[in-house]
């Protein structure tokens, strides 16, 4: 599968955006799908997961109660609503998919990535 984020932009703190992951091929669905990200200087970190049907969610504990990670099958997209943004989420953000539905949080769990997108907030 290939994966393609977009959405990404500039936004001044307290402000919202919406992630979009296209991918391609007919398997989407048959795929747990994950968002990271990675700051500058700093490692891969996990933002959200989600399994192939979206009826479970997971979230890192800094994006809890403010980021919603969604998918929708029929158009082989993924989305990161991101609302309350803080300075600290600025970051790039990458869209991955794997089979595991175990170990969401780590890098190595994820068998495809994207190409990220980049995410500056302004304080």
């Amino acid at each position: 599968v290939q994966l393609q984020a977009s959405g990404g932009g500039l936004v001044q703190a307290g402000g919202s955006l919406r992630l979009s992951c296209a991918a391609s091929g007919r398997t989407f669905s048959t795929y747990t799908m994950g968002w990271f990200r990675q700051a500058p200087g700093k490692e891969r970190e996990f933002v959200a997961a989600i399994d192939w049907i979206g009826s479970s969610t997971y979230y890192a504990d800094s994006v809890k109660g403010r980021f919603t990670i969604s998918r929708d099958n029929a158009k082989n997209t993924l989305y990161l609503q991101m609302n309350s943004l803080k300075p600290e989420d600025t970051a790039v953000y990458y869209c991955a998919a794997g089979r595991r539905g175990s170990s969401l949080e780590y890098p190595t769990t994820y068998d495809y990535w994207g190409p990220g997108t980049l995410v500056t907030v302004s304080s």
